[in-house]
């Protein structure tokens, strides 16, 4: 199976975790990866989260490491593309807001390529109106948002992720290697040991 280009999603303040694992395990098997942000170009950086699971309400948040964008939001196409890819965090709070991310993602569930999202980056696919229907997983504050848009929230272990068709989902990062270990399988790669 030729290797696949694989669009990511990013922001500032997305989650640490979520933004560079994916994007380095994705090219270590031969994917090619472009990480952007609405508004920067290829070589600018977006500040990261790191969250954690403490024991409160909630995640607790610390600031992350500074992640290099490799490609610029405004030159890409998404007919370029094999697959997308959204990290959470708290980036898809306001890249939910653009309506050019909207139509980005609604290119990839028209056509049905494989889409992954993981935490928060379910709001993206919420507000891009491309779930109704489809049992998705998101971190659990994002519930209300995931079933106002018509899917069926998929209460599953935070180590865990599903798969609806061309979707995968995961609560948080992790489920990494489910997530992924999923992602991989929509994208057709076979890794032999």
């Amino acid at each position: 199976m030729p290797a696949k280009r694989i669009l990511m999603l990013c922001g500032d303040f997305g989650e640490d975790y979520e933004t560079m694992v994916p994007f380095q395990a994705l090219q270590a098997v031969g994917h090619t990866v472009h990480a952007v942000c609405p508004g920067k170009a290829a070589g600018e950086k977006i500040a990261t989260a790191i969250h954690d699971f403490e024991g409160d309400q909630t995640y607790s948040e610390k600031r992350g490491h500074y992640f290099t964008l490799n490609a610029a939001f405004s030159e890409t196409r998404p007919d370029g593309y094999d697959a997308l890819l959204i990290p959470g965090g708290r980036a898809p709070e306001y890249l939910r807001l653009n309506l050019s991310v909207l139509e980005c993602v609604r290119h990839f569930a028209k056509a049905g390529k494989p889409l992954a999202a993981i935490c928060h980056g379910a709001q993206i696919l919420a507000a891009a109106r491309v779930i109704e229907g489809r049992r998705v997983s998101a971190y659990p504050a994002c519930r209300p948002e995931v079933e106002l848009a018509g899917a069926n929230y998929a209460d599953i272990a935070i180590d865990a992720a599903v798969t609806d068709g061309n979707l995968v989902t995961a609560p948080a990062w992790p489920a990494h290697p489910a997530w992924i270990a999923q992602f991989l399988q929509l994208l057709g790669t076979r890794i032999i040991l």
